[in-house]
């Protein structure tokens, strides 16, 4: 597969990512994935289930896939092919509800809107961890530019991350349940699974070379005061001033590709 084809494939359970970018566990894993085109994962805990060359799939391990992941596995190809289209909320809502989260209630004294994640997402590159950065095509071809120009003006910026699933968020409240706290206390410190800007696949927390990620220091640096004057011009917006009327702290990391 060409790199300018490498994408992320969202389905409801699971992921499809190409296999050129997968860090192998074991060498028998190495092995398989250096035959294949794709690697197929588990969105709630990123497990390795399978790899597919062609119309293949190779499972590896015997029955990993069960009847239920196979038929989410069929749907992955619908997800292919429906390119960005917003994925259906109805999954995540019945798990919120399943946490005794009340989305409406929430989203009314957040003034957050629940977010959809994209059926597919764009290879964006590298973070600063090396891992891969989906993002829509949009935002993922505005971003390669606005870093270029920044570059050139002698700063330089790096992606702390993208896109995060609703999983992802999911996982860090169950985590924190299991802790003892309560979705009160979790909710003063994390948005609520669904809500967060980074499912759109338009966000991203920037930082540069020498900063901490994700603190109020970066607002300090050059690449923050190079963003302020010129990330308008590649479409990026930042979502969380101080004083912003959804109660999230100041947030100068934090930029959202708004659609044009």
């Amino acid at each position: 597969m060409h790199p300018a084809d490498w994408r992320l494939i969202n389905g409801e359970s699971l992921e499809a990512i190409p296999a050129a970018l997968a860090r192998a566990r074991g060498n028998a894993t190495a092995r398989a994935l250096a035959q294949a085109d794709w690697l197929i994962r588990r969105k709630r805990d990123g497990r390795f289930l399978a790899v597919r060359r062609g119309d293949v799939v190779a499972e590896l391990q015997r029955g990993v896939l069960t009847p239920a992941l196979r038929d989410d596995l069929f749907a992955l190809a619908a997800a292919d092919a429906a390119g960005e289209s917003p994925r259906d909320l109805s999954g995540l809502l019945q798990r919120l509800h399943a946490l005794d989260l009340d989305e409406r209630d929430y989203g009314e004294r957040s003034g957050l809107p629940l977010v959809a994640e994209p059926s597919s997402l764009a290879f964006a590159g590298r973070d600063r961890y090396a891992r891969p950065l989906w993002l829509t095509a949009a935002a993922a071809h505005a971003w390669k530019k606005m870093r270029a120009a920044a570059g050139s003006d002698g700063i330089v910026l790096d992606a702390i991350s993208g896109y995060r699933s609703h999983d992802y968020q999911l996982g860090i409240f169950r985590r924190k349940l299991a802790r003892g706290q309560t979705v009160a206390e979790i909710l003063a410190v994390n948005a609520a699974p669904g809500f967060s800007e980074h499912h759109s696949g338009r966000a991203l927390d920037i930082g540069t070379p020498g900063e901490a990620p994700a603190e109020e220091s970066f607002e300090k640096t050059p690449a923050f005061s190079w963003l302020q004057v010129h990330a308008g011009d590649f479409g990026f917006v930042m979502s969380y001033p101080r004083g912003n009327p959804h109660g999230i702290v100041y947030e100068p990391w934090h930029w959202y590709h708004a659609p044009s």
